[in-house]
């Protein structure tokens, strides 16, 4: 299964590396080298689109890709942003201002090893900024070469029309999983525009796995609760890209083969 980021084509399955990190995604992993493996692996594996973003560490996950991926093999899509500052483990701050976008859009190149960033989106909405300028500077570093393409993450349907007026926009990270949908309009417009979905905690940070319609059916088809919710994920809409991210190589392979997992519109019917 194919899907389009842009005039990029990755599977659609991708791998959101944050949770290699210390806790609260705070502070590098407690094995550096382990991280560097699974990396690895998910790429033997056939993922080759990463989620990571300057605030996870903060700045660890990109330099841990970096060092484990670099130089990055042929098709590998590597979605990172920006707009979100961590000034200490428990904070998690917007920062839309254009020169900190201007400043977060080099340090990401610097760390990623990079000179053109494939997909940058803006990591969340600052209300202490006007939306219009955090997206204009952004397509100004799309001009100058420094972006491929633009994303946005945490935004509402009338910020994604807002944002579409400023600059091509090719995907949206907002929360969705089988627990919660509020972003349901938001997908669907995706959906009518071909605009690559991304959903960040897919799996509902463990809460989807628990639930009795998801376990009977895991049990049913003799199948881990992860690849039950991530199966449905991709049942939902042709432009979804789940990311579900791990720190256990076991767990990266459950969740891969989630890809090939077919659910029947009965089943699927079970879990709405």
């Amino acid at each position: 299964m194919k899907i389009k980021v842009g005039d990029l084509t990755v599977n659609r399955l991708g791998f959101g590396a944050m949770r290699v990190l210390g806790p609260d995604v705070w502070g590098p992993p407690q094995d550096r080298a382990a991280a560097h493996r699974l990396f690895r692996r998910a790429v033997e594996l056939g993922v080759n689109f990463f989620d990571t973003a300057d605030a996870y560490g903060p700045h660890t996950d990109e330099e841990l890709i970096a060092e484990a991926l670099h130089p990055y093999p042929k098709g590998l899509v590597i979605g990172t942003k920006g707009g979100c500052v961590r000034p200490s483990r428990g904070r998690w701050d917007a920062d839309g201002r254009p020169e900190h976008l201007r400043s977060a859009v080099e340090g990401s190149l610097k760390r990623l090893k990079l000179e053109r960033i494939d997909l940058y989106q803006l990591h969340t909405v600052d209300p202490k900024v006007k939306f219009e300028d955090s997206v204009g500077a952004l397509a100004e570093m799309q001009r100058a070469g420094k972006i491929r393409h633009l994303g946005l993450s945490n935004v509402s349907v009338k910020q994604l029309e807002q944002a579409r007026k400023i600059a091509p926009i090719v995907s949206v990270q907002n929360r969705y999983n089988l627990g919660d949908r509020k972003s349901d309009d938001v997908l669907k417009l995706c959906e009518s525009l071909g605009i690559a979905f991304l959903p960040w905690y897919p799996l509902g940070a463990g809460d989807s796995l628990v639930k009795k319609k998801v376990k009977e059916l895991a049990k049913k088809k003799d199948k881990p609760a992860a690849q039950v919710v991530i199966a449905w994920l991709l049942a939902r809409s042709p432009v979804m890209l789940p990311i579900p991210g791990t720190s256990s190589i076991a767990h990266l392979e459950e969740n891969v083969a989630a890809a090939s997992l077919r659910l029947t519109p009965e089943e699927l019917a079970a879990l709405d």
